[in-house]
């Protein structure tokens, strides 16, 4: 449903800003390694953990260039005039759209040292599923993979497809973050055993 470039970009990224400063987050571990130095590094959370997780990035990485990954529906335009509003590089597409420039793409922000911010198991699903291509990319160039684990106490539960949950205001927020370093795959074969292990280990209902 298209809604107003007023309400993408000027409305919504100030919603998400006091909202999200209204939650009581702690991060587990407190002494995790975010130390990247001058290089790049894939930084994801599930599709409907999105409502913290674009500021959960600004965040972590305040000195960082971050650049979204974001569908090419009109729902990832919706998001991209927010993501701008909020400091954030656009790359537009997705595994079945743009698949190859958006690789490309996620390569050269990589290769710059930046922060590439996405949803796994967007923008279709299937939910809590990593993408064969985003691990591919982080495993090939020996960028690590930060994933963020998000868990509201309290928040407004839709009935879509990724299960999209809205926090509400001065929730606890209860963040765990993982830092994988992606061994080389040697098959096809080997980087689908993986993807599966990792989905089922980090996806949860």
């Amino acid at each position: 449903m298209a809604i107003s470039p007023l309400i993408s970009r000027h409305i919504l990224p100030m919603a998400l800003k006091l909202l999200y400063a209204s939650l009581r987050i702690s991060v587990a571990p407190q002494t995790w390694n975010i130390e990247l130095s001058d290089k790049g590094a894939i930084f994801a959370f599930w599709h409907g953990k999105m409502v913290a997780g674009w500021l959960l990035a600004r965040t972590l990485f305040p000195e960082k260039k971050r650049v979204a990954v974001v569908s090419l529906s009109e729902d990832g335009s919706i998001l991209s005039d927010t993501l701008e509003q909020l400091d954030f590089n656009l790359i537009r597409g997705s595994s079945s759209k743009g698949g190859d420039e958006v690789k490309h793409d996620m390569q050269k922000a990589l290769q710059s040292a930046s922060i590439v911010v996405l949803t796994p198991d967007g923008p279709r699903g299937p939910l809590y599923q990593f993408k064969y291509g985003t691990l591919r990319i982080a495993s090939s160039n020996g960028y690590p993979l930060i994933f963020a684990d998000i868990s509201y106490k309290n928040a407004w539960k839709l009935k879509s497809w990724d299960h999209f949950e809205i926090p509400k205001p001065f929730s606890r927020t209860a963040i765990t973050l993982y830092r994988l370093d992606l061994p080389e795959f040697e098959s096809e074969e080997e980087l689908r055993l993986y993807t599966t292990t990792l989905s089922n280990r980090l996806g949860h209902e």
